[in-house]
């Protein structure tokens, strides 16, 4: 503080005298520069008048309005991130880190730290994405916020985690996050929201139906009090997962319709495509369960046309990693549609960037549509081999509803070939999945906040 006030006083040509008075001494000013004194508001108030310059670029050393100018490019890096290029995003966010750390803009820093760990998800940057995260974290805490401030990074890092497989860990980051918020407190509707949508997904692969129920359940009791419409078109998109689980596909379809309307509005293309990929998934799901209103045939159309459109605009945005998820979704549809062909160069194409780190449920998916793609045309070897791959991959994710049905599959199958201890052990171990579905490592689910 002494240094900058001694030298915005020399650059302006101005003496001690000149800058204290008339309500200060020179003495002050000089024991003010050499450091051996801390300058009231009220002091430094007259000083930077006296020197020409903002309370804020003399108290803190930023140049004038910095703050407020980060936070503009911050915002339109967060439009470009939801309506452009996540790689145009990821430059502009880049730049933001290191110009906020310059000067200190310790808020904003985390913001662009944040931004970044979003453009890392887009393109499938597992890694890139939790260290963005996880740094964000360490320096808002450092800078004193309070958990809600928080809470997009938790987010953040959880769906980092929930791609990468670790479903378990994810629901822990979740949970933990909202007990924290509901015990201290800060029920703060945003934060709720993000965390309950988030949960929804982890649930869902675990086979925690009731758990996902419920999340959702609290979704939508917070929704008239969130005020970013963008939040409450996530909070739509996650809730369809609950009502296709629990058989409810019109009202899913709804709530699909009602989160695509939002996202429309908003140019949020990125969003908008994970719409198209469920509504997809729904139009699948009511082919199987014989929905009155719609015919298997007919569903199975509408949701290769949503998938093939989900698929397009995620990779025209090189999300990879979501394209590679969607495209394993649009193989499942192709090969119930007759087009095992194309079903299968697509899945041998996308296995490539899918791994027990980077999509390991969906690698899944794609090792079990191989599986019955063998046996459909009588290869029950390589069908076994797929079923086993797809199993490692299952438990090390541990999504316990789709390794019940793999192990099925896979009983199945060693049954046909006169195995039948093996096809035992393999409905043994579906069966020990089943047992206690949707455990978390937290036990009983987060508390419900007092609304």
């Amino acid at each position: 503080m002494g240094r900058r006030v001694h030298r915005l006083r020399a650059d302006r040509g101005l003496t001690q005298r000149q800058l204290a008075e008339p309500a200060y001494t020179a003495a002050y000013v000089s024991t003010l520069e050499a450091g051996r004194v801390r300058p009231s508001e009220k002091a430094l108030r007259h000083l930077a008048a006296r020197l020409g310059t903002s309370y804020e670029e003399l108290a803190t050393g930023r140049p004038a309005h910095l703050a407020t100018g980060l936070r503009l490019r911050l915002t339109e890096a967060q439009r470009v991130l939801a309506t452009e290029d996540p790689a145009d995003a990821t430059v502009l966010y880049t730049a933001l880190v290191a110009e906020a750390e310059r000067h200190g803009c310790g808020p904003e820093r985390a913001t662009a730290l944040v931004g970044l760990g979003q453009c890392a998800l887009e393109t499938g940057e597992l890694d890139a994405a939790r260290q963005h995260f996880e740094a964000a974290e360490r320096l808002i805490g450092a800078l004193g916020e309070p958990l809600t401030k928080r809470v997009p990074a938790v987010r953040g890092r959880a769906i980092a985690h929930l791609l990468a497989g670790e479903l378990r860990y994810a629901c822990y980051l979740l949970e933990n996050a909202l007990d924290e918020l509901n015990a201290s407190g800060l029920h703060d509707p945003d934060a709720l929201v993000l965390l309950y949508t988030a949960a929804i997904g982890p649930y869902m692969d675990l086979g925690a139906h009731a758990r996902a129920a419920q999340a959702a359940e609290s979704a939508l009791a917070l929704a008239p009090r969130v005020s970013d419409p963008a939040l409450v078109a996530r909070m739509h998109r996650g809730v369809a997962r609950t009502l296709i689980a629990e058989g409810r596909s019109d009202e899913a379809d709804a709530s699909l319709a009602k989160a695509a309307a939002y996202y429309q509005q908003l140019q949020i293309h990125g969003e908008l495509a994970l719409c198209h990929w469920m509504r997809g998934y729904v139009h699948a799901q009511r082919a199987d369960t014989g929905a009155p209103d719609g015919g298997g045939a007919e569903d199975l159309a509408r949701a290769e046309a949503e998938l093939r459109t989900a698929r397009d605009m995620l990779a025209a945005r090189r999300a990879r990693l979501y394209t590679h998820q969607v495209g394993v979704e649009l193989a499942g549809v192709l090969h119930r549609r007759g087009k095992d062909d194309e079903a299968e160069a697509l899945l041998r194409e996308l296995l490539g960037g899918l791994s027990p780190g980077r999509g390991s449920v969906h690698a899944a998916g794609a090792h079990r549509l191989l599986g019955l793609m063998a046996e459909r045309r009588g290869d029950a070897e390589a069908a076994e081999e797929h079923y086993v791959r797809a199993l490692a991959l299952l438990e090390h994710a541990g999504a316990a509803g789709d390794l019940a049905d793999l192990c099925r599959l896979l009983g199945d199958l060693l049954r046909r070939a006169g195995r039948t201890e093996a096809a035992l052990d393999a409905y043994r171990t579906g069966l020990g999945h089943r047992s206690a579905p949707g455990t978390t490592t937290l036990g009983p689910p987060p508390a419900t906040p007092p609304f």
